[in-house]
């Protein structure tokens, strides 16, 4: 049996199953929760560290590898990001959503204190924890210059 066939055999109710359908996903449309920018709640950590002088290879192979390598073991860690420039480095660690910030900041400076003695010893200070919402970061940062104008 062919699955079109009574479709084509009753014309008239294959037209009202299709206006049905169509307000139906119409009024479904209609109450579906839809937000420009929706609220998310990721628990998200980011971790900083000094080290006057260095450049930023030495910053990611001293510094930021080690701490990597110790907030990698902990678990429910959805994505870990670092960025190493000319003296700092910066480590973000995104969790998995059903995870609790305060818990997950725990974990991370547990990791830290472990990496402690593979960091090097010149530090200006330890590396500094941040919980972070990224549903509060701005979307667009807007810089405008002119030729002709002042201020």
């Amino acid at each position: 049996m062919d699955l079109s066939a009574p479709f084509v055999r009753r014309p008239v109710g294959t037209t009202l199953l299709a206006i049905g359908l169509f307000v139906v996903g119409l009024v479904a449309w209609g109450h579906l929760p839809v937000a420009s920018l929706p609220a998310i709640d990721l628990p998200t950590i980011r971790i900083s560290v000094s080290r006057p002088g260095a450049d930023p290879v030495t910053m990611a192979a001293t510094v930021a590898a080690p701490l990597e390598r110790s907030i990698g073991t902990i678990s429910g860690v959805s994505e870990l990001t670092s960025s190493s420039t000319f003296g700092s480095s910066s480590i973000v660690v995104q969790f998995d959503p059903s995870r609790k910030v305060d818990g997950a900041a725990r974990d991370v400076q547990a990791a830290i204190n472990a990496a402690a003695a593979d960091l090097p010893s010149d530090l200006n200070s330890a590396p500094v924890v941040r919980k972070m919402n990224p549903a509060a970061a701005p979307v667009l940062i807007l810089a405008l210059t002119s030729d002709t104008m002042n201020t």
